[in-house]
C-alpha cells in the first residue's frame, strides 16, 4: 500500500455498533459519558489513535439507529482488571453533538416517533425451527402488522429453564409449548398462576397433541391454545389480539 492509499484509509471512518439492553442504559451513558463528549467502546478491533469512527447506537425499540461521529484518543489493547479491551472515542463539538442530545431528549419523554412500546415474550420450545419461526416472524412483521410496537425475545428449550427465566424477568406475554423436557408446558403454567403469581400474563400454548394437549394446557390456565403445525398467519393473529386488550 502506498503512503497516500494508507493516508485516505486512515480518513475513512471505522463503523462500531453498539447495542445496548435499553433506553435507560444509553441515557445513563449519555448522561455519564457522551455528553461531556465521549464514551468507551468495547472493542477487539485494532483502532490506532486518530482513528474516525462511526458509532451506530440503538437498542430495543429505538425506531432508527443513533450516528454520531468521533476520533479515538486512547485504546486498552487487552482486557484485564481496569475492564474489556477497547477505544476511547472523543466527539467533536458541533452539530452531531447538538442532534445526540436532542435525540437523547426525545428518548427521555418516550416519543412514539422515537421509541416503540416494547413488548417482551418468552418462547420456550425445544424445537428450535419452531421457535425461529415465531420470533424472527414476529419481529419481521411488527413494523407492518404492530405499528409502534418492538418484539423482545427470550427463549427456554425447556420448563424448568422457562420457570427459572420467569422469577427474574418480566414478560408481556409467554409463548410455551405443552410437551417439553424435563417440565411440561402444564407444569410451568400452573407455576406460573401459582407460585409465581402470574394471574394476568397471556399464555399461548402450542401443541401437534390435539385436544388431550388442548385440554391439559387450558386446564393448567393457559389463555390460548395453537395447534401445529402453525401458520405465522396464527400466531400474529393472536399477538394482535393480545395487544388490542
Amino acid at each position: 500500500m502506498s503512503e497516500e492509499e494508507k493516508r485516505r484509509d486512515s480518513r475513512e471512518a471505522v463503523t462500531l455498533f453498539v447495542e445496548y439492553e435499553g433506553a435507560d442504559d444509553l441515557i445513563g451513558d449519555f448522561t455519564e459519558n457522551l455528553s461531556s463528549g465521549g464514551t468507551f467502546v468495547a472493542t477487539n478491533r485494532a483502532l490506532p489513535l486518530g482513528t474516525r469512527v462511526q458509532l451506530v447506537l440503538s437498542f430495543p425499540g429505538l425506531l432508527e439507529p443513533i450516528n454520531v461521529e468521533g476520533t479515538v484518543r486512547w485504546k486498552r489493547e487487552e482486557a484485564g482488571p481496569e475492564g474489556d479491551a477497547g477505544a476511547g472515542i472523543e466527539f467533536e463539538p458541533g452539530p452531531a453533538r447538538d442532534q445526540l442530545a436532542a435525540v437523547i431528549e426525545k428518548i427521555k419523554n418516550r416519543d412514539p416517533r422515537t421509541v416503540s412500546r416494547l413488548f417482551r415474550v418468552l418462547v420456550v420450545e425445544d424445537n428450535k425451527h419452531v421457535a425461529q419461526l415465531i420470533t424472527e416472524g414476529l419481529r419481521g412483521s411488527a413494523r407492518r402488522d404492530f405499528g409502534g410496537v418492538s418484539f423482545v425475545f427470550r427463549n427456554a428449550e425447556d420448563g424448568r429453564a422457562a420457570v427459572e427465566i420467569m422469577r427474574r424477568e418480566k414478560f408481556d406475554a409467554l409463548i410455551i409449548d405443552v410437551y417439553l423436557p424435563i417440565l411440561d408446558g402444564p407444569r410451568v403454567i400452573q407455576q406460573a398462576r401459582s407460585e409465581l403469581g402470574l394471574g394476568d400474563l397471556p399464555i399461548i400454548a402450542v401443541s401437534a397433541g390435539g385436544d388431550a394437549a388442548r385440554r391439559a394446557a387450558l386446564e393448567a390456565g393457559a389463555n390460548i391454545f395453537l395447534d401445529k403445525p402453525m401458520r405465522l398467519r396464527q400466531v400474529i393473529d393472536t399477538m394482535q389480539r393480545l395487544l388490542a386488550t
